[in-house]
């Protein structure tokens, strides 16, 4: 399933977050809730995340430096869980404080993945977004990443 579109919801007053109705299935086998590298969280199905990590962090040795910081970033405070009955999620306070999320959400499909961002962040990096638009559609064109 690609999840697509963002969606408003709000932490509740045991830091559980709401995944949308539409989202819920995909994660049933579990999930892995991770720091992503911008302001936000990943929300991964735990089959899509292993094969993320193999596919981009398990060929690097962990001999080399970076390879070892990658591991312990997406790891150290990596969360697994089940969605709940209500198909809600529980955000660890260390994962809470580094989205800096509070209150009101936005929940954000990225195809294989889902951000969940704090709203206001979230309107400022969409508007980025949206204003770079063109210049990074181009960029991808040419075989940059």
């Amino acid at each position: 399933m690609a999840f697509r579109g963002q969606h408003e919801h709000s932490l509740d007053s045991k830091d559980r977050l709401t995944v949308p109705r539409k989202f819920r299935a995909a994660l049933d086998d579990g999930y892995v809730l991770a720091k992503g590298p911008d302001a936000c969280l990943w929300l991964y199905a735990t089959s899509e995340f292993d094969a993320m990590e193999d596919r981009y962090v398990a060929p690097h040795s962990p001999f080399g430096a970076n390879a070892r910081d990658l591991r312990r970033m997406l790891n150290a405070s990596a969360d697994e869980g089940e969605l709940d009955a209500a198909g809600r999620i529980r955000i660890p306070e260390l994962l809470k404080s580094a989205a800096g999320l509070e209150g009101a959400c936005t929940v954000v499909g990225t195809g294989q993945y889902i951000e969940v961002w704090n709203t206001e962040a979230w309107a400022k990096k969409n508007a980025e977004l949206l204003g770079q638009f063109a210049e990074v559609a181009e960029n991808l064109a040419g075989g940059e990443e």
